[in-house]
């Protein structure tokens, strides 16, 4: 199994006539997803060509929705336009939404965030690469050959260290890895994952990659100590980073002693979580309880 995405996923991709829509489509498509259709509404009727599959375009995904059956899009619009492309799918009823642009105002992430909820559609992102299930289907910019399927389950703020650590278990596989995102307001956020995780009988333990800013990682610490029964080993990014600068994600801001890798850190390993200090450690340690467990 695997959670939010799986080989039966059906996918739009909204801007995939633009370059990077076009470059990270024909990705997803060699990874194995199932690429119905994109969406420009200057383009509709046409089709893109992709080797051995001719994509059709068309002119809203409620178009694409009913020409296909897709019950996922993933976004590639500037971020002007994200906020638009994220109503219209939410209006379509479209299942799951996968926000790769960054530079997304904040404002407009809180309002197609609500929008979309409110109306049944997950979000995960903005500013996020979205999620894989390795063997399966790939709906986003991770790379689809650095780790093969397995019993592990990846939730993160980094998208470097989504790729990182998925390499370092290259061997052990994931069910699913998913980028959240590391903006101050994300669609999907890491008790949701967790939660999946949790429900999801082909996982048997969750990595959790969190960074410095805001307290994202200390309310999945309770969560975890409340709700998950699985085992939980995390790492955080930022430990190193000078006081008082502005490092990295949008969301990565630190004011006095709220949201430092310490206090995140002590959280997690509160609640049971074992928390590595470099990505390589962080493997081990996933290694170590997974070897306890057979």
């Amino acid at each position: 199994m695997a959670v939010y995405l799986t080989k039966e996923s059906k996918v739009l991709v909204q801007g995939m006539t633009g370059g990077e829509g076009m470059k990270h489509t024909r990705r997803m498509i060699a990874a194995g997803t199932d690429v119905v259709g994109g969406v420009n509404p200057r383009k509709a009727g046409r089709t893109a060509d992709f080797g051995d599959r001719a994509v059709p375009v068309f002119g809203s995904v409620a178009d694409g929705m009913r020409s296909t059956g897709a019950d996922v899009t993933v976004v590639f619009v500037p971020p002007a336009f994200a906020r638009s492309a994220v109503t219209e799918a939410a209006d379509a009823g479209i299942g799951l939404a996968v926000v790769i642009t960054e530079g997304v105002p904040v404002h407009d992430s809180v309002a197609f965030t609500t929008y979309a909820k409110a109306r049944g559609t997950r979000v995960i992102g903005p500013n996020c690469p979205g999620l894989i299930s390795p063997g399966q289907s790939n709906a986003g910019i991770i790379p689809a050959d650095i780790a093969k399927p397995g019993r592990i389950g990846l939730v993160s703020k980094s998208g470097t260290l989504t790729y990182q650590l998925m390499y370092e278990l290259r061997d052990i596989g994931f069910s699913t890895c998913v980028g959240i995102g590391g903006d101050p307001v994300v669609g999907t956020t890491h008790i949701d994952c967790l939660t999946a995780f949790e429900d999801d009988p082909d996982t048997d333990l969750v990595v959790l990659i969190g960074e410095i800013g805001g307290d994202a990682e200390e309310r999945a610490a309770a969560h975890i100590r409340d709700h998950i029964t699985k085992p939980v080993v995390g790492y955080l990014a930022g430990f190193t980073a000078p006081e008082g600068k502005t490092m990295g994600h949008a969301g990565a801001i630190v004011s006095g002693s709220s949201g430092t890798a310490q206090g995140k850190k002590a959280a997690l390993e509160a609640a049971g979580v074992r928390v590595g200090s470099t990505p390589t450690e962080t493997a081990r340690l996933v290694l170590d309880l997974l070897g306890n467990r057979t």
